[in-house]
């Protein structure tokens, strides 16, 4: 079943790029909504609750699919957004700087046909690189930092931020691909199965846990 519209509610770019990926066509429809985190929310229960959030803000029609998600950074506990400034990003990515961190996203699928919502979230260890004050300096002069999560992208050649990861890569980007790929299957939509393959390709790296989030997938159907 393909006839479903996919709308994507997010306005970011690399969740667009890495969800054609999967090879389906979708509109992007940003979510407008406030994403202050509440006090007693832990960093999990916020990146859900903006998710949900997101693909609740504008109506779902009977013939859509809309994918939303959210991503946070947390450091111990502490969810670092967006920088607001260049001064911002800085005591972020000093903060973090050979530590490591939790990438969390969440994803929210509303089904406008069977008018029901499933979700998933995905984490990702993050361990930064001790880079210097000065190579900071160099990164920020780039002007690459104001919409990301944490200040930083996983995939910055120039600046590489990060030394090593535990988990899933395309999470930390923004849209962790195989977990998409098994809400979609769940909604009933055909896919191609080599999904894994071209996340690999497109990003140039070699991933060992997609094996385990694609045949708990299959074990979920086949029940």
């Amino acid at each position: 079943m393909n006839e479903n519209k996919i709308i994507l509610a997010s306005g970011s770019p690399r969740r667009n790029e890495l969800l054609r990926l999967l090879g389906i066509p979708f509109i992007k429809r940003p979510a407008d909504i406030d994403e202050s985190k509440q006090e007693s929310e832990s960093p999990m229960q916020y990146v859900e609750r903006m998710a949900r959030e997101k693909g609740e803000s504008f109506e779902t029609l009977t013939d859509e699919l809309v994918l939303s998600a959210d991503t946070i950074v947390d450091l111990d506990g502490m969810v670092l957004g967006k920088p607001v400034d260049q001064e911002d990003a800085r005591r972020i990515l000093k903060l973090m700087r050979g530590k490591t961190h939790r990438v969390h996203t969440a994803l929210s699928l509303n089904n406008g046909n069977e008018n029901t919502v499933i979700s998933d979230i995905c984490l990702t260890n993050v361990l930064m690189r001790d880079y210097s004050d000065e190579e900071i300096d160099a990164y920020l002069a780039r002007d690459d930092f104001l919409d990301k999560a944490g200040g930083y992208a996983i995939q910055d050649s120039q600046f590489h931020p990060v030394e090593e990861i535990e988990g899933c890569y395309a999470n930390v980007m923004g849209l962790p691909l195989c977990h998409v790929y098994r809400l979609l299957s769940q909604a009933g939509l055909s896919l191609d199965p080599g999904i894994a393959d071209m996340c690999q390709r497109y990003n140039d790296i070699n991933c060992e846990v997609y094996p385990s989030i694609l045949n708990e997938q299959k074990n979920e159907i086949d029940v």
